[in-house]
């Protein structure tokens, strides 16, 4: 009975063994990685499925915050990294090599809020929206936001600030949105991807507060504009440098984009910043997304894959932007970048 005991175990154990190794699903590998910035995920998922379909090249991307793919870049660890913020002169110091920024289409941090029962969206300016990230503006209903919206039954509601509670590149262009109308938030907080916030609860990633105004009421966050459509909140209309109330859109992200985007030297490292800019109908928190890519890549099979999907992205991959309410690079920006591509694919090739 024991030996017959011990022959089933022996018998069970093979078969569970064999069972677990017919059905494991091998993981394929991956041929090139990235980390960082949330502002550009679903466009950047789009992209990378439509791009393995087409050649086969399977690029794994860990949405992780640009702080975080800042982070992962300099030490190595990614092929490239991702950041709505541009490195500054201290961070590219850090680096083993030189790098390069690499615009990949232009988006809108939209100013979300939850409201119940308000039917048209609301008007701010920069000057509200730092006093009320300052936590000097505390009621829904303060004298600054009525006056900016007359004839909207406000509610006598306590004003609960949402920002984000990871290195952000999304909280990057909204410090610098900030930091250029309020003379007030630029000598507190200033600009930067992770700011000491004076008040406010932390949400992680452009998810986590979208997440958290959807689901707190008199809450007010800042997120980017894809993520406030496919979580159906409102976004307040933002009065712009010529003093137009305007909504964050392809075309007003676009419009604020063209004058900058025109007077770029050839030079140029597009670490340039596009908030408040001029412009009757352009959104005044609007940005470039950045990938960056070492000029000298390490593994000359994996830069020239790297490479020939930038040049895809730019060229093909600009098409899926706008369903996805991103805006489309310029043209003298696409032609720029061609040439400063070419220069990592041919050091890649050596």
């Amino acid at each position: 009975m024991f030996v017959r005991v011990l022959e089933f175990v022996r018998v069970t154990a093979v078969g569970a063994l064999a069972f677990a190794a017919a059905s494991a699903t091998p993981v394929p590998a991956q041929d090139l990685t990235g980390a960082g910035a949330t502002f550009p995920a679903p466009l950047y998922t789009k992209w990378f499925s439509d791009y393995a379909a087409k050649t086969g090249v399977r690029i794994n991307y860990q949405s992780i915050g640009s702080g975080g793919g800042i982070r992962q870049f300099t030490e190595g660890t990614v092929d490239f990294g991702a950041s709505d913020a541009p490195m500054s002169d201290e961070e590219i110091g850090k680096l083993t090599a030189p790098a390069l920024h690499i615009p990949t289409v232009l988006g809108a941090v939209c100013v979300t809020y939850n409201l119940p029962g308000l039917a048209t969206p609301l008007n701010l300016t920069g000057a509200a929206l730092a006093d009320i990230y300052l936590g000097k503006i505390t009621k829904w209903n303060a004298p600054e936001i009525a006056a900016l919206n007359k004839g909207v039954a406000l509610p006598n509601k306590d004003i609960l600030v949402v920002h984000r509670s990871d290195g952000s590149g999304t909280s990057y262009i909204f410090t610098d949105y900030l930091t250029s109308v309020s003379p007030a938030w630029a000598s507190g907080p200033s600009k930067g991807k992770d700011v000491k916030w004076p008040v406010g609860l932390g949400g992680k990633g452009n998810e986590g507060v979208a997440g958290q105004v959807k689901q707190v009421p008199g809450s007010i966050g800042y997120v980017e504009l894809a993520y406030v459509r496919q979580n159906k909140l409102p976004a307040a209309l933002i009065r712009n440098s010529a003093g137009t109330f305007v909504a964050p859109s392809i075309e007003s992200v676009t419009e604020a984009a063209a004058r900058v985007a025109s007077k770029l030297p050839p030079t140029t490292d597009f670490r340039v910043s596009i908030v408040n800019a001029p412009g009757k109908n352009a959104y005044p928190i609007s940005s470039f997304t950045y990938l960056l890519v070492y000029e000298t890549q390490r593994n000359a099979a994996k830069g020239k894959k790297l490479v020939d999907f930038i040049k895809w992205a730019i060229h093909d991959g600009e098409a899926a932007a706008p369903a996805l309410d991103y805006a489309p690079l310029p043209k003298n920006v696409v032609a720029m970048l061609d040439k400063r591509i070419g220069s990592v694919k041919n050091i890649a090739a050596k």
